[in-house]
């Protein structure tokens, strides 16, 4: 994970980008990027899924979906809340967004999805183990990295304005801690019925027959 602060004008055309001496090819479908307004955090049984959201003016859509290995997310949130921290030394806080108003139902993730275009060539979505992180004042522009030999390449790449970004940090960190939750208690679990089971009293087993062969 990767940490800059965009001082110069980015390339939009180059074909990679070097930030603190990681180098990540810029592959040219994905070097425009997609803006989002906010994010969807799931967490599967080996990855966790990043949903970018855009809604603007229209019906709301995953503008990009990133599939990160458990490993990675912590790093994610770590990079990022540091970036963000340098953000406010240098331009102050972002305005912080209007609160969801209280007593609103929750939807369940169904009726969330069933509001939501989702385009199918992102179903799949981009895998993603790293990630470099720059801004402007105004915005975030977060670049996916597949960090795989023998080179490592941009997967996807999402910009964000600025006040959302302390939202996303909570979604992340949340989602994690939720995460580590479940584990504890899946272990905790599984030492209770490994313990169960060596203090089972061990079953008596039937006698066996024996036959001798008769001598004539």
């Amino acid at each position: 994970m990767t940490n800059s602060d965009q001082s110069q004008p980015e390339k939009r055309n180059s074909e990679q980008v070097k930030i603190q001496h990681v180098t990540a090819r810029v592959p040219e479908q994905v070097s425009t990027g997609a803006f989002s307004t906010g994010v969807i955090v799931m967490t599967g049984s080996s990855e966790f899924i990043l949903d970018f959201i855009q809604n603007i003016g229209g019906p709301p859509q995953v503008a990009a979906r990133i599939i990160m290995p458990h490993g990675a997310l912590p790093q994610f949130a770590e990079a990022l809340r540091k970036n963000f921290d340098i953000y406010k030394d240098r331009f102050g806080a972002p305005p912080e967004l209007p609160k969801p108003q209280q007593g609103q139902k929750s939807q369940s993730a169904q009726e969330v999805y069933d509001e939501l275009k989702l385009p199918d060539h992102l179903l799949s979505g981009a895998y993603a183990n790293g990630v470099m992180i720059g801004h402007s004042a105004s915005e975030f522009k977060l670049d996916f990295l597949t960090n795989l030999f023998p080179h490592s390449a941009v997967s996807s790449r999402v910009y964000m304005s600025a006040p959302q970004i302390p939202r996303l940090l909570d979604s992340l960190e949340s989602t994690f801690s939720q995460f580590q939750e479940r584990v504890k208690q899946q272990q905790k679990q599984k030492q209770q019925q490994q313990q169960q089971q060596q203090l089972q009293p061990p079953q008596d087993q039937p006698p066996t027959e024996s036959t001798e062969d008769e001598l004539g």
